[in-house]
């Protein structure tokens, strides 16, 4: 791998950040860790700044406040088009995306996208609550019939070939929350890249709670019907 960037946003994640930053490096890859906190308040920011120290490859980004997890990514792709990185893998900090499944999305890093998949393995969420797995599902059920893709669509455990992705496609991705995702994933195929989907478990969290509210939730439903509605005036 030449010039590979992983990238971790967080908001709160003060008791997964360091265990997450460490399992990171412990893998040995030849590559920059970059988090990017959005001004979390229960002391993140200080725990991230503690650790640059001991690893030189850690670059952290304090931003002015929460934006959105969307938000967040854009951030992240916007810096590895800029520093001209070739790869970027992206995931999230709270464990439910192990470190330890990063070598295998770099196996398959000739795919232009490589995505996590949480519908292949029986046990992948086994250890959710019936709301969170009937979320996930409902997510799953409308991006595949509706946007015409069937894929993981909402997850954000993915790896984005630089070298092959134009990165106007990103530029056309309006959400800066949850719906980034199956936003982004949307124009990526409709312009014909290459996606891959590997096989992974999705445990629960292991600290912390989820961040995804009841006003985030209706705002990707509008979003996924404008999305489906312009689908189908290309197709018409």
């Amino acid at each position: 791998m030449n010039r590979l960037l992983i990238f971790i946003p967080t908001y709160n994640e003060s008791e997964n950040v360091e265990e997450m930053v460490k399992n990171v490096f412990e893998l040995g890859i030849d590559g920059d860790l970059l988090v990017a906190d959005d001004n979390s308040p229960d002391g993140t920011g200080e725990i991230l700044e503690k650790l640059r120290k001991i690893f030189p490859k850690l670059i952290v980004v304090h931003r002015e406040k929460k934006l959105g997890i969307g938000n967040a990514h854009k951030f992240g792709i916007s810096y590895a088009y800029e520093k001209g990185y070739e790869y970027l893998l992206t995931m999230d900090c709270d464990f439910t995306h192990s470190p330890s499944d990063i070598p295998l999305f770099l196996e398959n890093s000739e795919y232009d996208i490589v995505i996590g998949t949480r519908y292949t393995k029986e046990d992948s969420l086994k250890d959710w609550n019936i709301y969170r797995r009937f979320l996930t599902k409902l997510g799953h059920f409308l991006t595949k019939y509706l946007l015409g893709m069937d894929y993981d669509a909402t997850g954000a455990f993915r790896l984005y070939n630089l070298k092959k992705i134009d990165k106007k496609v990103f530029d056309k991705v309006r959400s800066d929350g949850y719906s980034f995702f199956f936003e982004s994933l949307f124009f990526l195929n409709l312009n014909g890249y290459k996606i891959k989907e590997i096989p992974i478990v999705l445990p629960k969290r292991t600290y912390g709670h989820s961040k995804m509210t009841i006003k985030e939730i209706f705002k990707s439903l509008y979003k996924l019907f404008n999305l489906f509605l312009y689908r189908l005036g290309l197709k018409r």
